[in-house]
């Protein structure tokens, strides 16, 4: 056993004393060292995904066709492999909260590309609640503590989404079978966003993401998820290594919907809208590739605590879209890693991409890379150091209109979740239906819960009066005649 300095050390058991009864000494550099370690190994955990699963992999090209449409390297032709880490998580819940909460599954995936680390951020669901960064601290502060009480406020929760319709497609999603995955493996990850991929020709095509898993989707039942968050809260996480270390290797395919350049100016939804989805009649899935995990991390902390991923990671080939809740976790997600983890969190094994960097970023905490030895740290320069390559520009978008903070074009938010209320079963209403009366229940106040009845009647009115009568409420004829 050593130091952190390598130093041999003598007694681990018993702190040097000044006499067998006497005060700690000062001297004692290893008590000292191990002591101020111990204070600093909780990092902070993150404001959100706090909670999570990971594991390495590859990811596989199946499709040939595929770079017709991008030239990211990685997705360059059949058979072409790509080392690969995934984690995934709880979105609300602290680090020490349950698998099982009804609550999305975040999906973050890191690529080790030849031309870089490629990030793609998305959750088991392919909408989202808001689709303006702008809101999203309010939404989590709502999804947390009430910071008088200390306690969740399902008041807050539903005063938000009430007054923010734009939630409904999300929070439907979240209530159905789907809301509580029966573990990490069975459940799907979309990337949430519109993406922009751009060929060696230059030509631009619109996508979207949607990892398909192979073992097939499946939900856990509410009571069975209650049992399980008080038995076995890291439920998921176990299961997950468990597969893996067996040799039961998780899966997902690959789809990708291709959306035509100019298609955005006309399309009946907004593409750029992420809490609107991309019809697959429309638009039909293309199969692109297939993931799989099958090595555990060595160390949980290292590996997954430590990981930090962020949408801005991108490589030639693809690039972002206009939708602003994107652009917003552009900026968000490597501030939160800046925060939580240090300036240089790339240089952390687990994010080290797997080519060389070269850039001007010098110092602060954790610079453990020779932190650019002795080349320039400005340029231009005239002495040999690294220069951008022109090639690797994102290509144009065409902008119009004044400077000013506006909304989306469409307020119909009812269309969409009406549609995907329509298409469930009788039963999967039933439990729909249930799930919303059982978590609106412990709101206090009659108004949050008729403002969210309200949103529901106007998606489809069978869907509101059922959730009334289910909290034995009445819709209002004010409603009805909206």
């Amino acid at each position: 056993m050593t130091t952190a300095s390598g130093a041999p050390v003598g007694d681990n058991q018993n702190s040097m004393t000044a006499g067998q009864r006497g005060p700690t000494l000062i001297q004692d550099v290893h008590f000292l060292e191990k002591m101020a370690h111990f204070d600093r190994e909780r990092i902070p955990e993150r404001v959100v995904h706090a909670k999570g699963a990971g594991a390495f992999g590859y990811f596989e090209v199946t499709n040939d066709e595929i770079s017709k449409y991008t030239k990211a390297d990685f997705l360059s032709e059949k058979g072409k492999r790509t080392e690969m880490f995934a984690r995934f998580s709880t979105v609300a819940g602290e680090l020490g909260s349950a698998d099982t909460e009804r609550d999305p599954r975040g999906f973050a995936l890191k690529f080790y590309t030849d031309e870089g680390n490629y990030d793609l951020v998305g959750n088991n669901t392919p909408v989202f609640f808001v689709r303006d960064a702008i809101k999203f601290p309010d939404f989590i502060h709502t999804q947390k503590r009430n910071p008088r009480t200390g306690l969740k406020d399902k008041d807050a929760v539903w005063d938000f989404w009430s007054l923010s319709p734009e939630s409904l497609h999300q929070i439907t999603y979240l209530h159905g079978d789907r809301g509580i995955p029966a573990t990490f493996r069975h459940m799907n990850g979309y990337g949430s966003h519109t993406y922009k991929w751009v060929n060696d020709q230059g030509e631009a095509f619109w996508i979207t993401y949607s990892f398909i898993s192979d073992q097939g989707v499946k939900g856990l039942d509410v009571d069975v998820a209650d049992e399980l968050a008080g038995k076995q809260p890291d439920y998921h996480r176990e299961d997950l290594y468990n597969a893996i270390e067996n040799g039961d290797y998780p899966s997902w395919t690959l789809y990708v919907q291709i959306i035509p350049y100019e298609d955005y100016k006309t399309y009946k939804w907004d593409i750029f809208d992420v809490t609107k989805t991309v019809s697959k009649k429309d638009y039909p899935r293309i199969e692109v590739g297939k993931m799989v995990l099958n090595r555990n991390p060595e160390n949980h902390f290292a590996d997954v605590e430590q990981s930090a991923l962020s949408p801005a990671n991108l490589v030639p080939g693809i690039e972002t879209s206009p939708d602003k809740m994107l652009q917003g976790r552009l900026f968000s997600y490597s501030d939160t890693q800046r925060y939580r983890l240090g300036v240089n969190h790339q240089q952390i094994p687990v994010n080290r991409p797997k080519v060389e960097v070269n850039h001007y970023q010098r110092d602060g905490y954790m610079a453990v890379n020779g932190n650019g030895g002795g080349r320039p740290v400005y340029e231009p320069n005239s002495i040999d150091g690294p220069v951008e390559d022109p090639a690797s520009k994102s290509t144009s978008f065409e902008l119009e209109g004044v400077a000013d903070s506006v909304a989306y074009d469409s307020e119909d938010h009812y269309t969409q979740p009406g549609d995907l209320y329509r298409l469930m079963s009788e039963d999967e209403k039933s439990r729909l239906v249930k799930n919303f009366a059982d978590h609106m229940r412990q709101v206090t106040r009659d108004d949050i819960k008729l403002r969210q009845i309200e949103h529901f009647y106007k998606a489809d009115p069978e869907w509101g009066e059922r959730v009334a009568e289910e909290l034995g409420l009445s819709v209002p004829e004010s409603i009805k005649t909206v």
